[in-house]
């Protein structure tokens, strides 16, 4: 029981956690590569960043009703 209360806190606190992590990283992370090292390594950043930020918001999303 003790396992399946701290696995349920842990889920929603990387449910929390998800959307602020994405939306700060995104845009520390895309313009300082596209200054650094080169525009197309920005690009590429920001494809990978939102796929996986995405794929991430919908593993996590929590619907009304669905356990």
């Amino acid at each position: 029981m003790a396992t399946d209360s701290s696995s349920r806190g842990l889920l929603k606190a990387v449910v929390a956690i998800t959307p602020v992590a994405g939306s700060i990283l995104f845009p520390l992370v895309v313009p300082i590569l596209m200054v650094r090292v080169s525009i197309a390594s920005g690009v590429i950043a920001a494809v990978v960043i939102g796929t996986l930020w995405f794929a991430a918001m919908l593993r996590t999303s929590e619907m009304p009703g669905h356990h």
